[in-house]
């Protein structure tokens, strides 16, 4: 299944006394960009509801960018 990613927001927040508040914004500006337009092949059936397909899609995201998402919206891609 594939489908790509039209909003994307990250959890940029740490508990971490180098992590600056500007540090904090410049990465929530610019994660997105790289994620906005991108699509991904899920290894999902195709009758997987939302929620799993959102679920799989943070994972997917999460593990490349090293940071959790905060919301997310995508549109299916039809072959």
């Amino acid at each position: 299944m594939q489908v790509q990613v039209t909003d994307i927001a990250f959890d940029c927040s740490l508990d971490d006394d180098d992590w600056s508040e500007q540090d904090q914004l410049e990465t929530e500006e610019f994660l997105p960009s790289r994620y906005i337009g991108q699509i991904f092949e899920l290894d999902l059936n195709n009758d997987a509801d939302d929620a799993d397909i959102a679920y799989e899609l943070c994972e997917e995201i999460a593990t490349q960018s090293g940071w959790l998402i905060r919301e997310i919206d995508y549109r299916h891609i039809l072959r």
